[in-house]
């Protein structure tokens, strides 16, 4: 698998839709739900799993990249697949099918675990974009959701929302509910616009107060103020579903998703772990951060980012909220060189996550925060290296 690396993401379907047609189509053999965005979209996967599995529902969760093991991203019943089963079903895709990049062919296989485990609902994430991403070979969704929509990957998906919203909007099928988190204005008119040219259902959730008055009773389990808005999308998604009220309230509380604000109690302090790698993740992190009211110099930040993300405004809103800066080189392709992040915002380079987690603990002592956050390959690192944690190699698709 890591060798089709090199070949990177390869927009479009045919040969996904090839290699689905000559396993006699696994993708149609479960129900499912399809969710894209820019951020959000892997926590609403993961409420409506947790959602799901409340309600008695034999789940598959297919998401991406993964924090520590590359079998995080295809679960079964709430918990990663077996290394055998992966395995087998890796192996069985890549001879057959050697054309395939590295996301088609563990979409592929994660279509073929869940045909083969049976499951009654697989929830799928977008991997990138979605008009031309691997998983639109769904065909028939039972619902579809964008969640939040920012400049992320326009060297794929256009340098401005209303391109990467046409991208993002491209999961929308015929007859099938969409459903739509807070958007910006220019985002919501071509999302509305696509909704309406293929005939699927919107429900937009941001003005919603049904969702708002339930998410007020039974709040989500997973931290930030954003999650909120998530968790409305998870519970109308649910609702679309058929599954009871008391199923939705049980599993936005037991949803867990690990690397999003996850607070880890250490023997040397509390770490704080993001993976907002965009400007609209660090706004919702500053946000997060912002209402702990904790003193900036009791505050440590471990940041590192890839070269194509936005790393100076993220440090730039980041910054205030920490008085001491550490910058790492994370794993998974280029990344932003730490010499111009302290040229930007002053701060110490660290060699690696383990120096720098030292380096920073250090700064802010036992009853400081360190805050680990720029870059999800830089997060799985970090919680890997926390909690003494196996590790599969860093790869960016």
């Amino acid at each position: 698998m890591y060798g089709l690396a090199p070949r990177g993401a390869l927009l479009g379907l045919e040969r996904v839709r090839t290699a689905c047609a000559a396993l006699d189509h696994p993708e149609r053999r479960f129900a499912s739900v399809h969710i894209a965005g820019t951020n959000g979209k892997g926590s609403v996967a993961a409420m409506v799993d947790a959602i799901a599995r409340a309600a008695g529902l034999r789940t598959g969760l297919y998401t991406s990249p993964h924090l520590t093991r590359f079998a995080e991203r295809i679960q079964v019943g709430g918990e990663p697949i077996s290394e055998n089963h992966l395995f087998a079903a890796l192996e069985d895709v890549l001879d057959r099918f050697p054309e395939l990049t590295f996301f088609e062919a563990a979409t592929v296989a994660a279509f073929v675990v869940f045909a083969q485990t049976k499951v009654e609902l697989a929830v799928v994430e977008v991997g990138l974009g979605g008009r031309l991403d691997a998983t639109n070979v769904l065909e028939a969704p039972r619902a579809t959701a964008i969640t939040r929509i920012a400049l992320d990957h326009t060297d794929w998906l256009g340098n401005d929302l209303a391109s990467i919203a046409r991208e993002k909007a491209g999961i929308l099928k015929r007859g099938v509910p969409v459903v739509v988190g807070p958007l910006d204005a220019v985002a919501h008119t071509e999302v509305r616009a696509c909704a309406e040219r293929v005939g699927a259902p919107l429900r937009f959730t941001a003005q919603d107060g049904d969702l708002a008055a339930f998410v007020a009773r039974h709040p989500p389990a997973l931290l930030g103020a954003h999650q909120v808005d998530n968790a409305k999308i998870a519970v109308a998604l649910a609702e679309q579903l058929g599954l009871s009220p008391d199923a939705i309230a049980r599993g936005l509380g037991e949803a867990r998703w690990p690397g999003r604000l996850e607070m880890l109690t250490t023997p040397e302090g509390t770490v704080l772990l993001d993976a907002a790698h965009n400007p609209d993740g660090a706004n919702a992190l500053a946000t997060a951060l912002a209402e702990q009211t904790r003193d900036p110099a009791r505050v440590a930040l471990l940041f590192g980012a890839m070269a194509d993300k936005d790393a100076i405004s993220m440090l730039s809103t980041l910054a205030p909220h920490a008085q001491h800066r550490f910058y790492v080189t994370p794993e998974g392709r280029r990344a932003t060189d730490p010499a111009r992040l302290v040229e930007h915002q002053p701060g110490r380079i660290a060699p690696g996550v383990p120096e720098g987690l030292i380096a920073a603990r250090a700064a802010v002592g036992r009853d400081g925060l360190v805050v680990v956050t720029g870059s999800i390959f830089l997060v799985g690192a970090a919680r890997a290296h926390l909690l003494g944690l196996p590790r599969d190699p860093a790869v960016a698709l």
